[in-house]
């Protein structure tokens, strides 16, 4: 199925979350959490991410996890990465259980479109210590896209993850785990890079943002979504399309918030102070910018919806 077409069918079947100018979200994806061990990228940024969810708990966002979340193609068991990354998940079930939590599913943990392999790993889990079960997110429908649609100007903004039409990473996404569970896994701990991933490989990643572009300029709007690790905010003359980035990199957690009607890039790293003492900081990258000015179907002339009109 070509790339347009996937894109398309997400949209059509895509979750709707209505919000206003008085809602909050944070928005990550490819977190790849892990078992801890030396191939787990997420390990070294763990802290810095779970301070960030904890602010975005208590200032009341409601934290959209956009797809790639668990790293289910390198470890078979996800009872291995929730043990790993206890800490974690006990503050996303905050979220869940107060209603503010959204998960998407990507190529890397496609599985959670099986009801039975969510139903089984992730509703419950077994309390080694007072030998009992415990719910975890009980009742969880993970998604592939969702639309956010504005309660009064009815403006859409899509979120998805962004591998559909990755062929290897779509289509062939069962042989690309079995090339990176079995044999990518290892190289990549002593230097050597998937090609078949877009994080790693240059060309691949500027052609799925090539599909991206042709998708907003055929339908109008705005899309958010990851599967690159490359984060991005559109400049003035770029079509509406921002990438939250990753969890993963050497330097930090990049990801986008939504709030007070405006949309705004944001990096959590660690730093020191004045006083040379280490602490996590937040800085905006990009933004805030009314989301409003990528509403290509009610506001046409704005400048970032200028490519339609000259198409």
């Amino acid at each position: 199925m070509k790339a347009d077409e996937r894109l398309t069918k997400a949209y059509r079947h895509a979750k709707v979350e209505h919000f206003d100018n008085n809602s909050k979200y944070i928005i990550f994806s490819d977190s790849h959490r892990g078992d801890d061990s030396v191939s787990d990228e997420f390990t070294r940024n763990q802290n810095i991410f779970l301070h960030a969810l904890n602010y975005y708990y208590k200032e009341g966002y409601t934290y959209i996890e956009a797809g790639d979340g668990d790293e289910l193609w390198e470890y078979k068991s996800f009872r291995v990465i929730r043990l790993a990354h206890t800490d974690v998940f006990t503050v996303i079930k905050k979220f869940y259980d107060a209603g503010r939590f959204l998960m998407l599913y990507g190529n890397h943990n496609i599985y959670l479109k099986s009801k039975r392999f969510v139903r089984d790993n992730y509703y419950q889990y077994y309390d080694e210590y007072n030998q009992i079960r415990v719910d975890l997110f009980k009742g969880l429908k993970p998604l592939e896209a969702l639309i956010l649609r504005h309660k009064d100007t009815k403006q859409k903004i899509f979120i998805i993850h962004g591998h559909q039409g990755d062929f290897m990473n779509d289509q062939g996404w069962f042989v690309a785990m079995l090339l990176l569970r079995y044999f990518w896994r290892y190289l990549h701990v002593v230097g050597f890079d998937n090609p078949t991933s877009p994080a790693l490989n240059l060309y691949k990643r500027h052609k799925v943002e090539r599909i991206y572009d042709n998708w907003i300029e055929q339908h109008k709007m705005m899309l958010i979504c990851g599967h690159t690790h490359r984060p991005k905010f559109p400049k003035n003359d770029d079509l509406p399309y921002f990438n939250t980035g990753c969890c993963i990199r050497t330097r930090g957690i990049s990801g986008i918030e939504i709030i007070n009607g405006a949309i705004l890039m944001v990096d959590w790293r660690i730093a020191t102070d004045e006083n040379g003492c280490l602490c996590i900081h937040r800085t905006v990258v990009r933004g805030p910018e009314p989301i409003d000015n990528y509403d290509c179907k009610n506001n046409p002339y704005t400048a970032h919806c200028k490519k339609y009109d000259d198409d």
